[in-house]
């Protein structure tokens, strides 16, 4: 893994993470730290599971991954969302 495919990573985990975000109504209470963590985890997760079903990569856009990703990425930040706001709520 080079520091190129690092970095890259980061920055389309960055845009993942927030594009997800942005399509989940409501309001989450999470930092912007950890929406990268999730876009980029949503990142890594979306291409391996392309590559198990088989979706062939495309010298363009990967539109059925980049939707996969996406999905993960909703799905990640509403669960991280959910986990966070009942921690706060069990202090009594």
């Amino acid at each position: 893994m080079t520091v190129q495919s690092i970095l890259g990573a980061i920055v389309i985990g960055a845009v993942i993470g927030a594009v997800g975000r942005l399509l989940l109504p409501g309001r989450q209470a999470i930092g912007w730290i950890l929406t990268v963590v999730v876009g980029i985890v949503a990142a890594l997760v979306g291409t391996l599971i392309a590559q198990v079903l088989g979706v062939e990569t495309t010298p363009g856009i990967d539109w059925i991954e980049l939707v996969m990703q996406v999905v993960l990425a909703i799905v990640g930040v509403g669960l991280v969302a959910g986990m966070k706001r009942g921690s706060t709520r069990r202090s009594i």
